[in-house]
């Protein structure tokens, strides 16, 4: 389940100022402190995100990148065993292999 933070309106009780609560993204926002049922509002928070830095990291994800080289022409830079380093367009077998990334 998702946590959310909220902010005291007043004074602040044992929970501090900004607080965490577990709830469901159905749930309604709280009002009130569950501590001291003085009034809230529900905060914008940071969120993380984990992005891949490197090909291989792409490559490990069963991602595919393809950059631009020439026009009709791109270099596959997280190619596997058995891909061809460059697709053309126009010639098919030279299309990554997908079978060895998409599982069922």
């Amino acid at each position: 389940m998702p946590v959310y933070e909220y902010e005291h309106l007043e004074a602040p009780c044992k929970l501090g100022t900004v607080f965490e609560v577990e709830q469901s993204m159905s749930d309604t926002p709280l009002k009130k402190c569950p501590q001291c049922a003085n009034p809230v509002k529900k905060i914008i928070s940071r969120i993380n995100i984990n992005c891949p830095k490197s090909n291989s990291e792409l490559r490990d994800l069963g991602f595919t990148k393809l950059v631009r080289r020439d026009d009709g022409v791109y270099e596959n830079v997280t190619a596997r065993d058995g891909d061809s380093r460059y697709m053309r367009s126009g010639e098919p077998d030279t299309i990554p292999n997908l079978s060895k990334t998409i599982r069922d």
